[in-house]
């Protein structure tokens, strides 16, 4: 389980095509490294991934082709930044939102105003998606918990703050660009239920 409180965005040092998958070789920070064992999980951009190998500072991540269709890591080339989070420990101080890394859909970079005053991010999604996603309420983009600005006709915007700017990879991004999206569970739920009760009453 993550919070969607990204740590630090780190360098992908390779990606080496496997037989079904690709292996990523990332070179996370020293604070990162801190009694990370292999099996561990590790959310980069948004996308729960198991350490299969750490040697110094390099982790190692093996990504399954079914992953890679879902998610914008198949796009990650040498020398990318990406976000990245470690799991949520017991005790820790929860500031965003519960994440698990298992993204849902991608949603596209339609337009990004950056101006003195601020820096706005407009995403298209597909309409499947769309009733998940509320004025201020909870999205993780990209593995980052960030709270819905504005609904648009095709999606949303988000208001980005310099601190978020300064922690993420989010300030890297291009129109065009595909972002992953976890929805909010809780969100979720409340919606597919509600959903599913009115259609019961629609046919009693």
């Amino acid at each position: 389980m993550f919070t969607g409180i990204v740590q630090a965005t780190c360098e992908v040092v390779s990606v080496q095509q496997q037989a079904g998958l690709k292996r990523f070789e990332i070179a996370l920070k020293p604070e990162l490294l801190d009694r990370l064992q292999i099996g561990a999980s590790v959310a980069t951009n948004g996308v729960c991934l198991t350490v299969t190998k750490i040697a110094n500072d390099k982790v190692f991540f093996d990504v399954m082709e079914e992953t890679l269709s879902l998610t914008n890591l198949d796009k990650v080339q040498q020398g990318d930044q990406v976000n990245i989070e470690r799991s949520l420990t017991f005790g820790s101080e929860i500031g965003g939102h519960i994440l698990s890394g298992h993204i849902h859909t991608q949603a596209e970079i339609v337009a990004i105003s950056d101006t003195a005053e601020h820096y706005n991010i407009e995403l298209a999604i597909d309409a499947k998606w769309r009733d998940y996603i509320f004025y201020k309420g909870f999205v993780a983009v990209n593995g980052c918990s960030l709270t819905v600005g504005q609904l648009t006709e095709h999606g949303f915007k988000l208001h980005l703050i310099p601190e978020t700017l300064r922690l993420t990879n989010l300030d890297f991004q291009a129109v065009g660009d595909k972002m992953n999206i976890e929805i909010d569970s809780q969100t979720q739920v409340i919606v597919d239920t509600v959903e599913r009760i009115l259609a019961k009453k629609q046919l009693s």
